[in-house]
């Protein structure tokens, strides 16, 4: 049987926010091999959440963060993280994600949940904009064209909170929505995002 280190264990379940027992476990299936492990664990984490998609998320806990500026604060951010029980709504890790998830707010600024909480109007907006841009700069309209839908990518990353880089590496290295199928995979019940809100001081 393949041998691992605890250093290897901590080093892969910081990365991927899976519980101890599951990283090593696939850390041996790998014979060791760090990118493998991680598929692995991607791939017991979405089945997890799969088995998960159909449940109900009735209650959860309200994630909030103040961010200070001169004694005052300056960004305030609200995030409605939903479970399905509530022993799991009251326990640490949910709790500590939820306010995770509002520092993640007043940094990366996302202005919906997921792609499909986009307005219309937004996304033709982004469109005509990013269109304009490529003309400008000289395209001929077939080259515009996949220009707009490469900047349409990042438009959703920078605008989608499910889409977005978690802006803290050091307790979760990945999307947003892979942090929830990963805190669902450990928490054994579902864990969705409701609703957002984010007040910054001076901006409209």
């Amino acid at each position: 049987m393949t041998e691992v280190s605890a250093k290897e264990v901590s080093d892969l379940r910081k990365e991927t926010g899976a519980g101890m027992m599951d990283v090593k476990k696939a850390l041996i299936e790998a014979g060791g091999d760090r990118d493998k492990a991680k598929e692995i664990l991607m791939v017991k984490g979405l089945a997890a959440a799969k088995k998960r998609e159909g449940r109900e998320t009735q209650t959860g806990t309200i994630g909030h963060y103040l961010h200070y500026q001169t004694e005052r604060p300056v960004v305030g951010c609200l995030v409605e993280l939903r479970c399905e029980t509530d022993f799991v709504a009251k326990g640490d890790e949910f709790q500590a994600a939820a306010r995770d998830l509002a520092m993640h707010l007043a940094a990366a600024r996302p202005r919906y949940v997921r792609r499909e909480d986009v307005p219309d109007d937004a996304i033709e907006e982004a469109k005509r904009l990013f269109a304009a841009q490529a003309i400008e700069a000289g395209k001929p309209p077939e080259v515009a064209e996949k220009m707009v839908d490469g900047k349409m990518g990042g438009f959703y990353k920078d605008t989608v909170l499910l889409e977005q880089q978690f802006v803290n590496p050091e307790k979760f290295d990945g999307t947003v929505e892979a942090m929830l199928e990963a805190l669902t995979a450990r928490l054994g019940e579902k864990v969705t995002v409701g609703s957002i809100a984010r007040v910054a001081l001076g901006e409209e």
